[in-house]
């Protein structure tokens, strides 16, 4: 597609905004030091090779009901994540009562990705200074470092510096989520670690077989769907609806994490409680859960973008493959085509 400016002035602009983002990534590169959280190193080298085993016993030991059970606890961590943490509390897309509440923190906790405040504040950071050294998670540093590599070494400067500037005054004014920050550990020892490992035995299952599958290869394949979102759909897919920005939507994991895949279209219109226009249940179990929330009065206030402006930004900013209002649209009249400055 052929890309028509109306000026020199535009032309000459963009030179500038490209030969000055060249020098911003070399600024960058510069500043980055490679130093290790040695940790947060040895506790994923020690949690994989118990994920390792835990495969291990899932594919020669454990009970079926066992296994069923741990791929149940996987999908509602996803949507403690997902319908909890991200789209109650970063982003404020819906409204919850006090028992929807406890249900998502509870969830969320069963994830085991830090606490709600630490969570939330990361990817508030995140959206405002997106794929920038600013971002915990820049996914121009490549797809080890925005998928976990960004768990193990020291965070940016930027990181801490600029992410200061984030507000995060609605967390720490909510009594739950300070309880939930300040006695993490215990929470994560309950919901995450004690009564996962607890259950299977009520069916006659072998702690050994309870705790390697249902708490520690459940939380790794839970964590690792989660981590695809800011690596994966960083890189691969389509931008439908902005093509000037590195998210993208890309289905397949959409589908791994309850529907945060839907990522060109999330960081367009971040307030959307479904994060997504298209796709439905399918690849979406967060809407649904939300939706059933909804339909018993505990979620409320659910927000969403109207088609129009939907499509006015597809129209404006995207690249074209939208199905239903991209550049293959037969439909598509040459006074939208004109109005979007492709014709």
């Amino acid at each position: 597609m052929v890309q028509k400016y109306h000026t020199m002035t535009e032309l000459s602009q963009e030179k500038l905004e490209v030969i000055g983002n060249e020098t911003d990534r070399k600024t960058q590169n510069e500043e980055r030091k490679w130093e290790f959280v040695w940790y947060n190193i040895f506790f994923f080298i020690l949690h994989h090779i118990g994920c390792v085993y835990g495969i291990y016993l899932m594919c020669t030991k454990a009970m079926w009901t066992t296994i069923i059970y741990s791929y149940v606890l996987y999908q509602l961590s996803n949507v403690g994540v997902t319908a909890g943490a991200h789209r109650l509390w970063a982003h404020k897309c819906y409204k919850a009562n006090f028992p929807l509440q406890i249900i998502n923190l509870i969830l969320f906790t069963l994830a085991y990705e830090g606490s709600m405040h630490q969570w939330v504040r990361d990817h508030r950071v995140h959206h405002k200074f997106v794929d920038t050294d600013a971002d915990p998670h820049n996914a121009t540093r490549g797809f080890f470092f925005s998928h976990i590599g960004w768990l193990l070494l020291k965070k940016h400067p930027d990181v801490t510096t600029k992410g200061s500037t984030v507000d995060m005054s609605d967390i720490k004014a909510e009594p739950l989520l300070r309880l939930h920050h300040n006695y993490y550990n215990l929470w994560v020892l309950i919901f995450c670690v004690a009564i996962p490992a607890y259950i299977p035995l009520l069916w006659g299952e072998t702690l050994t077989n309870s705790f390697f599958i249902a708490v520690v290869l459940r939380q790794a394949v839970s964590l690792h769907t989660i981590f695809l979102v800011n690596s994966a759909a960083h890189m691969w897919g389509s931008h439908p609806y902005d093509k000037d920005i590195c998210p993208t939507e890309n289905k397949i994991v959409s589908f791994l994490a309850t529907g945060e895949g839907f990522h060109n279209y999330h960081h367009t219109f971040p307030w959307d409680y479904r994060t997504a226009e298209l796709g439905g249940y399918t690849f979406n179990l967060s809407w649904l859960y939300i939706d059933m929330m909804a339909a018993i009065g505990w979620a409320y206030d659910l927000k969403t973008v109207p088609e129009e402006m939907i499509e006015k930004r597809v129209l404006r900013t995207g690249d074209g493959s939208h199905p239903v209002w991209g550049w293959g649209d037969k439909d598509l009249s040459a006074e939208i085509k004109q109005s979007a400055k492709i014709l």
